[in-house]
């Protein structure tokens, strides 16, 4: 014995003729309704949030490149120091090098200096 269902919808109130499947038993309709002017004081309100959460969002992008910035400059700052701190250290080692080597020690001053007019 082979059981089908069947695929129609039989409604439980026998007074909803027009009902399909899936569909809601009652339906809500608004006793207010708006005019022209409603509707387009209400599009500009709608329109006027979007535009400020848009500039909550872009004043805080701006913010943040301000303080990044503000870090580039300071590691430009830094880099450049480091630099210039390397040169002097090269310049020390160098000099303390040169005062020891057996080259310098064997050099003598000269007798007399003569000025080129």
């Amino acid at each position: 014995m082979i059981q089908t269902r069947s695929t129609t919808f039989t409604p439980r109130r026998s007074n909803v003729q027009s009902m399909r499947r899936n569909q809601n038993a009652t339906r809500y309709r608004s006793e207010t309704k708006l005019g022209p002017v409603a509707h387009t004081v209400l599009v500009a309100l709608m329109i006027t949030v979007l535009g400020l959460i848009y500039l909550t969002q872009a004043t805080k992008t701006t913010a943040y490149s301000y303080e990044v910035q503000g870090l580039d400059e300071q590691i430009n700052e830094l880099t450049a120091r480091k630099s210039e701190l390397e040169v002097q250290n090269a310049r020390l080692t160098a000099l303390e090098k040169i005062k020891g080597s057996s080259v310098a020690s064997a050099m003598t001053d000269p007798a007399s200096i003569d000025y080129a007019n």
